[in-house]
């Protein structure tokens, strides 16, 4: 971890906050539970626990993996719907395959992102490629699901393929962290994910030892996803670590530190941030279906029954 770096961070771009802007406190840690998603691949459920007014505009999120397959066991997930909302697939290591009933699809790598837009709603698979079942191998990834507001909840489906390559890379103000930038702004530079709601999505990796201090805008939340490592969130430096998430109060600044010493399997601090600009709406969750009202609820299940939601593709693998 992670497919997308650089040799010497200090040729990037480098972003600081401003030393007078006032920092998030850090509220909340929580720890993610384990479970099984799909055809029964690992799953951490990042979200677990938070209460949902520090997460609008974010439904969920699982940690996919770390999980070292051997052959014929690699897993993904059978043909389902979605509406209502966005699903953001960002991959680490491995392999996984997309494929939807509204022709959107394609294979991301390491360090690649899918983005599908549901809208007013489609059929999707994600499965491994054949040959990674027959060899085996890492699989280590996650997935976001963005809510939409009301008035794009119908809107037609679409899917941008986000190569790691377009990834947007930054450093801190001293070179001790590798940023790379999703989608979202952070002090001018801007991602390469196309965001229906507002949000900021970046991976992080920080030096042990190191501090990372970003500007964050004010009318979004914030929250730290450790994904490797441990280290620290805010001023009041509160311990967070693999498989936690950090929940951050108002402010114009965030900030993570890495402890000096880490794990030996992962040398730095990895961490997702998240912000996004709260939707202040009603959201009605239940399975692959976010929408605003029971009653909206109850219509995708019908449609979805009726077939509406679109068909399997013929040459579907």
């Amino acid at each position: 971890m992670p497919a997308v770096t650089v040799d010497n961070p200090l040729t990037l771009p480098r972003v600081a906050a401003p030393a007078e802007a006032r920092q998030r406190p850090a509220l909340t840690v929580t720890t993610a539970p384990s479970g099984l998603e799909g055809e029964g691949f690992p799953v951490r459920r990042a979200f677990a626990g938070i209460d949902y007014q520090h997460l609008d505009p974010f439904i969920m999120m699982d940690q996919m993996g770390e999980v070292e397959y051997a052959p014929g066991e690699p897993k993904g997930t059978p043909w389902h719907p979605h509406r209502g909302f966005e699903t953001v697939t960002y991959l680490i290591d491995g392999t996984f395959v997309h494929q939807d009933s509204h022709g959107g699809g394609g294979t991301i790598n390491d360090g690649d992102t899918q983005w599908m837009t549901a809208g007013s709603g489609l059929l999707h698979l994600e499965a491994p490629p054949e040959s990674l079942v027959m060899s085996g191998g890492l699989f280590h990834g996650l997935q976001l699901w963005v809510n939409l507001p009301g008035k794009d909840k119908m809107m037609p489906p679409c899917y941008q393929d986000i190569g790691g390559d377009k990834v947007k890379l930054l450093t801190s103000s001293d070179g001790g962290a590798l940023l790379r930038l999703i989608a979202g702004d952070i002090d001018g530079h801007q991602g390469p994910g196309i965001t229906h709601t507002p949000i900021t999505m970046l991976h992080v990796s920080v030096n042990p030892g190191a501090e990372l201090a970003l500007p964050w805008r004010s009318d979004f939340n914030a929250l730290a996803y450790g994904l490797a490592g441990r280290g620290s969130a805010g001023p009041e430096r509160r311990p967070f670590h693999t498989g936690q998430t950090a929940v951050f109060g108002g402010g114009d600044t965030l900030t993570v530190r890495a402890d000096a010493t880490q794990e030996s399997r992962s040398p730095n601090f990895e961490v997702v941030l998240l912000g996004g600009q709260p939707i202040r709406e009603p959201m009605m969750h239940y399975g692959p279906f976010v929408m605003n009202t029971h009653a909206e609820l109850a219509q995708a299940f019908d449609d979805f029954r009726a077939g509406k939601l679109g068909t399997v593709p013929a040459d579907a693998g």
